[in-house]
């Protein structure tokens, strides 16, 4: 289970609520990981890759035009991150998914708790300084 705490505040409420939601989708992945008793997995890892993929395009538009509002110096290295978190999730093979379901249920989790707690609590709690 993935935790919103305090110290992944930025200070700016709206990216944090989006942030949260973030944990959310994360949570999903991983309550799906845990369930033992469905045992093809295969539609519910789409919808969720489909929400990441949606959601995180909203929320690198939201949080790009906020640095851009206070001329955030970091903001192109930003940019670059935001592109490549959105090529990993449109370079996943669905095939693979559907073959190896826990494991590429694994992978999703392994590469959101990295950029939930590397990137949210590192890099975006930058921009709210």
């Amino acid at each position: 289970m993935y935790e919103f705490t305090d110290d992944y505040l930025t200070g700016i409420e709206q990216i944090d609520n989006e942030h949260r939601k973030l944990f959310a989708i994360a949570n999903e992945a991983y309550e799906l990981l845990k369930n033992q008793f469905m045992s093809d997995k295969y539609d519910y890892i789409k919808e969720i890759l489909e929400e990441l993929r949606a959601y995180t395009k909203t929320h690198f538009a939201h949080e790009e035009a906020y640095m851009e509002s206070i001329q955030y110096k970091r903001i192109f290295s930003q940019k670059v991150q935001h592109a490549e978190f959105i090529k990993k999730l449109e370079d996943v093979d669905l095939e693979h998914i559907d073959e190896n379901q826990q494991a590429a249920l694994l992978d999703i989790l392994d590469f959101l708790a990295n950029w939930l707690i590397l990137h949210i609590k590192g890099t975006d709690g930058l921009i709210g300084k």
